[in-house]
């Protein structure tokens, strides 16, 4: 294949020299950095130049000036984060290279989006020289996943709080007779719209613990519309305080709509007669009809109440301490913007929001904000009030599962359709009527967003799982006491020092200032995530006692309730639910992982268990934890120092060579009291390499590994991971629905198999060790996220249905017979590579550059699937280099996927004689046929249908089967409904058949026709949840990548 880096790789000469030259203009005139500085920055740049004059291609566009605008950006904040860091005199680092992000950024003529897409190429690749210069913890210190994902919680307030804002406040167009007011400006609500912004990020700086969560962000947000709709005034309201829709009236008659698709009529009913008892009492106060403001915010946004007034507190605070404004107890103020609100426990400023006031308080927070970021090289949180698109960037990112599109998008990426969805085929939103002071039309539903997706799941852990006793119930300590030995004091230590280890103390100390406060705050916010941890923990153990319990017929669950692992693994699942609902950008998986001493391997034995014995858990927590599971399967559970080795070693004899040498074996688990003595030690702070998994091993067979219980064992015993509890009917678990596909004839096996001592034989019988039956059914979910994956890209490719067979039979025989190549690798990369091969061998036209074409649109897909592939050339000199290496995957292919798979193509190329069809128009679920090779392989599964449905190969139009519950009450001799619209209904109160009905029609030109949509249309194709948000806005046909990366043209393999 042609290597696409040759036309640009110089690494010296020149060349080198005039790229060396820019980057030190850049520094100087671009950053004017000092000297200092500026030959820090050359030494660092100096270290990874060679990185990118190989790596061109690989990054942005492929243009040598787009790669060297990405390395310089990449080269400096490296610099500024990791250099602000080292040694004790942190300030005096500081001050000598006193830039920002967003001022690389500029000066980079880069966008935010784009820097975070590429900067994991610049991660992997210059890794080692980092490492070398900064030291082994240099990755925690970059946090460019923390700044991502922080960045990505920004965006989704910054588009809540402008969309909040501008429906309770006038835009500059509108009433214009009001805005032309001599007394206000034009641009008044503008500078009040900038002014809570600013005031928001004080928050953020002064008064909210450094994790910044987005629940904690959102009650910020909330608390500032608050303090806003008490002081500006009345004439720039787009509502009356007492007949709008946002305070009473809109969730009362019209709030059923909201969870019409997700309810049954009886539970719509109960949730309105709670709604409207909750507002007799709460917002609706007295004779007078005053209204509780910040009870009708809250149930607006799904907020705490009391979480919301401890905010406002904040709020105050920072206006007195900063602004210099005099609090005075609003029912002692006259103002006129508190009329018919309830006063009680609210605080009033005098003159906060007059021009004059307002011009000057806008200067305070500017100069406020920058004193807090100027040394830190954070991101500049006031660019999403800028209006800076250029600096803000288009596409989307991700924080852990959670998409947020760019600022161009339409609408705002969907987190979950069990809430209302607005569809672009949905008739647009009507502008907000002024004629009689309320907000828009009656019958206007509210969609989902991921900021009120993330408030709904923060209810449901606030309502359900905070009430429950610190304590285990009575029912639990029966099990705890049933055992061999009463193991209830084991449980409440170990829980308490897993817990403390993965939520630590703060115990800094300060004697003034806001590091006092933030680190108060820290400690609050810990103690209250390790509490929700605690209580759910406690609640699922139970159900999982009792479910074991009936399948044993015994109280008796010692082996399960003595097992260190499974309490570890439980009690990271727990805790990792909790980050999940407030999403934290300082905390992002795998730090569970980390800080319990357990590895993917391990976790990935408990998620499917975990969602079966808690079935209040919200969608999106059953969804997260799907998404987890499939994020172990296809990468971290291949990763040196898995769990899974040790299994493999056993399970697998003739792997033991190579896992050695590559040293891939785990580190034992550290032993609780070491996790003890480093909390003690370290007064709490968070658990330093000796808890997490180590990047080396003892690589060689004899040598110890850590058993269940934490006992020292030799990988040569039976390993005692069993099964994954996930497949316990030994099934994989799709990331998109909260189904099982069950594999058949397999009894279901008691929950404390999975933790069985090694030495048992399998409980299912067949002679088989613990360890074989574990990797067996670990294969078997490889295989059913293989085979979800391939049907994906046969849609999108159009391929057959024999093409299909052979893809997935190829990647049997590869799992199965050269294990090895998925070692330190991605699932994907060996999916890419045997569609290649098998369009080769079947004589299909089809080129690898067109096959990354159509991955890149992949839900799942990330560029350095195919751009940075591990190879090891450690046993064999390859085009003269040797070593451990990242590289493309056509080189991958290459050099280690063709030599190692070519004694497997036998089968397949008598096979591909059938296959040798061009490609068809349509691809479909169906069998047709068994898959050739041996009996270990299987042909292609069954597949369910995905929910929801594409039903047009031209059109993003989905459908979703009803749900069983729903259907018995709606299907009756008179109605019969069994889709429901997965989007905004085209009518109020209209059923979804009319709703299908009208979107037939609007799709054929608004032509009269009757009939159903075509479901047999060409490329039909199931698509995850996780596609239907992206999918909405996605060109069809268009194939080009926010980066819009090159790739090399293929050269025969030799």
């Amino acid at each position: 294949m042609e290597d696409m880096k040759s036309s640009v790789t110089t690494s010296g000469g020149a060349d080198g020299d005039a790229v060396e030259a820019r980057f030190n203009a850049l520094c100087k005139n671009g950053l004017s950095l000092d000297e200092k500085a500026c030959s820090n920055a050359t030494k660092l740049f100096k270290e990874t130049k060679h990185l990118l004059t190989s790596n061109v291609s690989a990054i942005g566009s492929g243009t040598l000036e787009e790669a060297e605008r990405f390395w310089f950006s990449f080269v400096l904040y490296s610099l500024k984060r990791l250099s602000e860091k080292v040694g004790e005199n942190t300030q005096h680092e500081s001050d000598e290279s006193g830039f920002s992000l967003c001022q690389i950024l500029r000066a980079t003529k880069l966008n935010i989006v784009d820097f975070f897409k590429e900067l994991p190429q610049f991660v992997v690749k210059a890794g080692p020289v980092l490492r070398n210069m900064y030291g082994e913890d240099w990755e925690t210190r970059l946090e460019g996943k923390e700044m991502q994902a922080n960045f990505v919680y920004l965006s989704l307030l910054s588009k809540s709080y402008k969309r909040a804002f501008w429906e309770l406040f006038m835009t500059s167009d509108a009433n214009i007779e009001k805005q032309q007011n001599p007394t206000s400006p034009p641009d008044y609500v503008s500078e009040c719209h900038r002014f809570g912004w600013l005031l928001f990020l004080a928050l953020r700086v002064h008064a909210f613990s450094r994790f910044k969560d987005l629940v904690t962000c959102a009650n910020g947000f909330v608390s500032i519309l608050a303090i806003l709709i008490i002081h500006v005034p009345l004439s720039f309201r787009n509502f009356k305080i007492n007949d709008s829709p946002h305070f009473g009236n809109y969730l009362l008659f019209h709030g059923s709509q909201i969870f019409r698709s997700v309810l049954s009529d009886k539970e719509i009913a109960v949730v309105i007669l709670h709604w409207s008892l909750s507002f007799i009492l709460s917002v609706k106060k007295g004779d007078k009809g005053v209204v509780d403001l910040l009870a009708s915010l809250c149930n607006m946004y799904d907020a705490s109440e009391d979480d919301l007034r401890k905010t406002m507190e904040m709020a105050n605070k920072l206006i007195e301490d900063i602004l210099k404004k005099k609090p005075c107890p609003a029912a002692e103020c006259k103002a006129e913007t508190l009329e018919n609100i309830d006063t009680d426990s609210l605080i009033y400023f005098e003159g906060l929001m007059e021009e004059q006031s307002l011009s000057s308080s806008l200067k305070i927070l500017e100069k406020d904000y920058d004193d807090a970021i100027c040394n830190k090289g954070d991101l500049d949180e006031r660019v999403f009030v800028n209006d800076e698109d250029s600096l803000l960037g288009l596409g989307s990112l991700s924080a852990g599962v959670m998409n947020v599109t760019g600022i161009k998008r339409k609408r705002d990426s969907v987190a979950s359709p069990s809430r209302s969805i607005s569809s672009p085929l949905s008739p647009q939103r009507p502008s907000a009527s002024h004629a009689n002071g309320v907000l828009g039309p009656p019958n206007v539903k509210m969609a989902a967003t991921p900021v009120s997706t993330a408030m709904t799941t923060a209810k449901w852990l606030r309502s359900v799982i905070c009430p429950l006793p610190s304590k285990p119930s009575a029912e639990l300590q029966h099990f705890l006491s049933s055992c061999d030995k009463d193991v209830t004091n084991d449980v409440i230590c170990r829980v308490h020092i897993i817990l403390e280890a993965i939520f630590p103390r703060n115990q800094e100390c300060s004697v003034t200032g806001s590091l006092q406060s933030v680190n108060l705050m820290d400690n609050i916010w810990m103690e209250q995530r390790r509490l929700e941890a605690l209580k759910l923990y406690y609640r699922v153990l139970e159900a999982m006692c009792t479910a074991e319990a009936q399948i044993l017929h015994a109280p008796n669950l010692t082996s399960l309730l003595t097992n260190e692992r499974f309490h570890r693994c439980m009690l990271a699942c727990s805790a990792e639910l909790v980050l999940a609902t407030h999403k934290t950008a300082t905390m992002l998986f795998p730090t569970v992982l980390d800080r319990t001493g357990i590895t993917a391997f391990d976790l990935s034995k408990v998620i499917e268990s975990f969602i079966r014995h808690e079935e209040s858990l919200p969608r999106e927590l059953r969804r997260h934890l799907n998404s987890l599971e499939e994020r172990l399967l296809e990468s971290m559970v291949w990763v040196k120092g898995s769990s899974m080795y040790n299994s493999l070693i056993v399970a697998k004899p003739a792997l033991s060579a190579e896992i050695n040498r590559l040293g891939l074996l785990a580190e034992p688990m550290p032993p609780l009291d070491a996790i003890a003595t480093h909390i003690n030690f370290s007064g709490g702070t968070p658990p330093v390499p000796s808890l997490q998994k180590h990047e080396t091993s003892t690589g060689n067979a004899g040598s110890s590994i850590l058993g269940q219980n934490g006992d020292v064992r030799s990988p040569m015993r039976p390993c005692t991971e069993l099964r994954s509890v996930l497949v316990e009917r030994n099934a994989f678990t799709s990331p998109v629905k909260d189904r099982l596909l069950a594999l058949s004839n397999l009894k279901k096996a008691p929950l404390q198999s999975a933790f069985a001592s090694p030495t048992r034989p399998n409980p299912g019988g067949g002679g088989e060790t613990c360890a074989e039956t574990g990797i067996n059914i670990f294969f078997s979910k490889i295989n059913k996220l293989a085979a979800v994956r391939i049907n994906g890209m046969v849609e999108r490719l159009q391929l057959s249905q024999q093409i299909r067979e052979s893809v997935y039979s190829l990647f049997q025989k590869i799992l199965n017979q050269r294990t090895s190549l998925f070692f330190n690798r991605h699932i994907d990369q060996i999916i890419l590579c045997c569609f290649y091969v098998v369009a080769k061998i079947s004589q299909l036209r089809l080129t690898f550059k067109e096959i990354i074409c159509n991955y890149r649109k992949q839900p799942q897909c990330k560029p350095q699937v195919f751009q940075s592939v591990f190879v090891d050339r450690s046993s064999a000199r390859r085009n003269g280099r040797t070593g451990q290496d990242n590289v493309d995957i056509i080189a991958f292919y290459n050099e280690i996927f063709v030599p190692s798979i070519k004694p497997l193509l036998g089968e397949l190329g008598s096979a591909g004689t059938t296959t040798r069809t061009s490609r068809v128009a349509e691809a479909n679920n169906s069998n047709d046929g068994t898959c050739p090779g041996s009996p270990k392989v299987s042909p292609f599964p069954s597949l369910p249908d995905m929910s929801p449905k594409k039903v047009s190969a031209t059109h993003n139009i989905y459908v979703s089967p009803l749900r069983t519950s729903k259907m018995d009450a709606l299907i009756s001799h008179s109605s019969r409904s069994y889709y429901a619209c997965v989007g905004e209904s085209t009518r109020a109160y209209q059923s979804p058949s009319k709703d299908l009905t009208a979107i037939n029609n609007h799709l054929n030109g608004g032509r009269k026709i009757r009939g159903a949509l075509n479901f047999d249309d060409v490329d039909v194709g199931l698509v995850s949840d996780s596609m239907v948000a992206n999918s909405l806005y996605l060109q069809n046909g268009s194939c080009a990548s926010s980066s819009g990366a090159p790739l090399k043209s293929e050269q025969p393999e030799s």
